[in-house]
């Protein structure tokens, strides 16, 4: 796809600032970007560092939108400029992604594991190449050694449970993702996600507990969350939240992990329900006393 000849030149100054903040933000945003940085793919070279940063991000939106004949230039350029650069290697091998067969991009990336094994980026090319042409079973056998080696990757641990949930594992996506969690506790994105895929899993206790730690994670610092919507991944979490407890009031059903059961399933389910009523309507209503016995719960051990 080629740009409008209509488009709008774009200053230099213009140029660097929005792909700085694209940088910072670690935002794609393909299209723009190729606008961007096309700008300054003659003069990169006189910008120094910034120049270079640019040029790989014009390489990876150019990969993006097919402009293959762009992206050979600033992997030139790039390649004359860092002649042993592992991270020249990764673009090297991104650009083979686009135009070459995957047994050959395999072999590419295995000659240079051969020579540097700890070449964690190559590593995870390969892996990715692996999954998206079918070969799960390799994929999962060669995320399963860089782990070992890298166990603090939290991208890997959840790239691991994402494999297991697309191949119905969720009980082996849940334990990828219990690591995920011991890495970045913190981080209630990861939290939803384990709740969710609890709940897929069948194990409504744990699903319903989990939910409502992201909740809580959600909501800890507002002053009367009771008096303020839902908003974000607290709604969906309060929906989780809502599902569970009403399953479980119909259907109590065993807990592979042996959590347990809340007494009062209906004060939370009202609570819920209120909470993700509010957060699509105008204001909240009288917050039900299942608060109360909510917040109990989540402290319980």
């Amino acid at each position: 796809m080629r740009l409008s000849s209509f488009a709008p030149p774009m200053s230099l100054s213009s140029a660097l600032e929005k792909l700085a903040t694209f940088r910072a933000n670690n935002t794609r945003a393909s299209q723009e970007t190729f606008q961007a940085a096309s700008v300054i793919l003659k003069s990169a070279q006189k910008l120094g560092d910034d120049g270079w940063a640019v040029l790989e991000q014009l390489f990876l939106a150019s990969v993006d939108i097919g402009r293959l004949d762009v992206a050979d230039q600033c992997l030139k350029q790039l390649a004359e400029r860092f002649p042993d650069s592992p991270r020249v290697d990764v673009l090297t091998g991104i650009r083979m992604e686009s135009s070459e067969p995957p047994d050959v991009v395999l072999q590419y990336y295995a000659q240079i594991l051969d020579a540097d094994s700890a070449n964690a980026a190559i590593w995870k090319r390969r892996i990715s190449v692996l999954r998206r042409t079918g070969k799960i079973e390799k994929a999962v056998e060669e995320l399963s050694q860089l782990l070992d080696t890298f166990y603090t990757d939290v991208d890997g641990w959840l790239e691991l449970a994402d494999i297991y949930t697309s191949c119905n594992q969720y009980i082996l996506a849940l334990q990828a993702l219990s690591h995920a969690l011991l890495l970045a506790p913190q981080n209630p994105f990861y939290v939803l996600q384990f709740a969710e895929t609890a709940y897929t899993a069948g194990d409504l206790p744990l699903a319903l507990k989990t939910f409502l730690v992201a909740v809580d994670m959600c909501e800890r610092d507002l002053d009367s969350p009771e008096e303020k919507p839902a908003v974000g991944i607290s709604v969906r979490a309060w929906l989780g939240v809502k599902l569970c407890s009403r399953r479980l009031m119909s259907n109590s059903s065993p807990s592979a992990s042996n959590t347990a059961i809340p007494k009062s399933l209906n004060l939370i389910e009202e609570l819920a329900t209120e909470r993700v009523l509010s957060a699509y309507s105008k204001g909240a209503g009288k917050v039900p006393q299942g608060k109360d016995v909510v917040v109990g719960w989540i402290g319980a051990r």
